[in-house]
């Protein structure tokens, strides 16, 4: 399912493109549905209100969750068969047919923006994407979201990875002390910590892909940046069950549509919200458009995230990548028809 652009928490998709070369198979669990989760996006709601539970519990399917600090030792996980299902960033299933595996997104919530922004302090010589070469980089892990979104930027302004490097920071206190402390020269990161940053007036923006404008500007289009993924035997072997997820997000999605502040605070894990839940909300409704009203992935932000890709790394050949394998709206559309979202 999929975001148009923001999150809930605001819904940060960890990439973990390093990872997925191990992604071949997937433990199908007849009894038991492993999810892996984060504290923040429409996952993290859906396990809140008790959803999926409560739609497999007639099936005899018990629901069991493990909470990760980051996209990638997420993926790792789903690559060791120790997790069926689990949400992360837009370009997993690329790199996955790229090194000859199946990686399927079932849905996403998060699609259209990229979610991240390049800032540095106000008072830093630092004013354009070139100027970065050579310099220290935070991000919320390596091979996280984060990362894979300052790649992509900074291939824009023909810079290589290789060419800065990267320090995982986190997204939240230890993001902010690395960066006011100096450890840093330049951080790419989420809300609602960059918000926090941009209200106390303590950082400037260099680039921006959190609004649809913002990732338009950047990519030439939609961005996908939290989506749910499975491997392709358990989504072939337990079809039902990934229904039930896909109605567990979308529910969520369209429960969005309408909730007002005080509902989603109560949906947030306190050490999130940074201590300022006025910050957090007002994070949260800078980007609340970008929420997805149906959780449907877009065809034309799979093509962006796989020319982006191409443009800086040689692993992904374009003509060589089959989108259309790496994801299925057929879950998500049952689930739109279902809740009339």
């Amino acid at each position: 399912m999929i975001t148009r652009r923001g999150t809930l928490g605001l819904i940060a998709g960890a990439t973990g493109a390093l990872f997925l070369p191990h992604i071949r198979r997937a433990s199908a669990a007849a009894t038991t549905l492993r999810i892996g989760w984060q504290k923040n996006g429409v996952v993290s709601l859906a396990k809140s209100q008790g959803a999926l539970e409560a739609l497999l519990k007639d099936r005899g399917i018990e629901v069991k969750w493990s909470e990760f600090s980051s996209g990638p030792p997420l993926l790792e996980a789903l690559g060791a068969g120790a997790l069926d299902i689990g949400p992360t960033g837009d370009v997993p299933p690329l790199f996955a047919q790229a090194a000859g595996g199946n990686l399927r997104y079932v849905g996403t919530y998060k699609g259209a923006a990229g979610g991240s922004a390049i800032l540095v302090q106000k008072d830093s010589p630092l004013k354009t994407l070139a100027d970065l070469k050579g310099k220290k980089i935070g991000v919320s892990a390596p091979g996280s979201s984060t990362n894979m979104m300052a790649n992509l930027v900074l291939s824009r302004a023909g810079l290589k990875p290789s060419d800065v490097s990267f320090i995982g920071v986190g997204t939240a206190a230890g993001a902010l002390t690395a960066l006011r402390s100096g450890q840093i020269d330049a951080m790419s990161n989420t809300d609602p910590v960059m918000t926090m940053l941009e209200q106390k007036g303590e950082v400037k923006i260099i680039s921006d892909t959190r609004t649809l404008k913002g990732t338009t500007e950047v990519f030439g289009g939609s961005m996908p940046a939290a989506c749910l993924y499975a491997p392709l035997e358990f989504v072939q072997k337990n079809p039902n069950t990934c229904q039930a997820m896909a109605n567990a997000i979308v529910h969520g999605l369209k429960w969005l549509q309408t909730a007002g502040p005080g509902d989603i605070i109560k949906t947030v894990p306190e050490s999130y919200l940074l201590g300022d839940r006025a910050l957090y909300l007002a994070s949260f409704n800078k980007v609340r458009e970008s929420i997805s009203l149906d959780g449907i992935i877009p065809d034309d932000g799979a093509r962006t995230a796989l020319k982006a890709l191409a443009s800086f790394d040689p692993s992904i050949k374009a003509d060589k990548i089959d989108i259309a394998k790496t994801y299925t709206n057929e879950f998500a559309r049952r689930a739109k028809d279902r809740f009339k979202a």
